[in-house]
């Protein structure tokens, strides 16, 4: 997949391949990672076979999710979002050619998800770090 063959938009904070962005929705946060060119990549729960967005309570509940490419600007709507690559001082990026082979490989998979222990930013995490982790579920089970 060639994302250097879509069109070129302009977003704040200039997000590069491999950047974390947390999207600020009602209530949550929610997560993606940009793949370049107006692209991110993220999960999105599934119901009853048909995926829906992360505009509700559904994610709470949902048991799988699907890996989608989609453009940031509809990802995002009309939230808020911003570059947040904040466990880059405890965690080693991978290689931002790694990033995109892993990412492309994930795209249109079915995958498990769990709020608490495998969440949108538990997979853009895994991605750009190798590991997955959600500092968000931590910070929300103890208040």
């Amino acid at each position: 997949m060639a994302f250097n063959d879509c069109f070129s938009l302009s977003y704040p904070g200039n997000p590069q391949p491999g950047d974390l962005i947390e999207v600020f929705r009602s209530g949550y946060q929610h997560w993606a990672l940009y793949l370049g060119d107006g692209y991110v990549i993220n999960i999105a729960p599934l119901e009853d076979g048909i995926s829906s967005s992360f505009t509700s309570a559904k994610s709470v509940f949902s048991r799988k999710a699907l890996v989608k490419m989609q453009l940031l600007r509809d990802v995002v709507g009309k939230d808020t979002y911003r570059i947040n690559n904040k466990y880059d001082g405890t965690y080693s990026p991978l290689p931002v050619e790694e990033v995109m082979q892993r990412s492309e490989m994930v795209i249109g998979q079915e995958v498990e998800y769990d709020i608490l222990v495998n969440n949108c930013e538990h997979f853009v995490t895994l991605l750009r770090y190798g590991e997955g982790v959600s500092e968000q579920v931590l910070l929300k089970t103890v208040l």
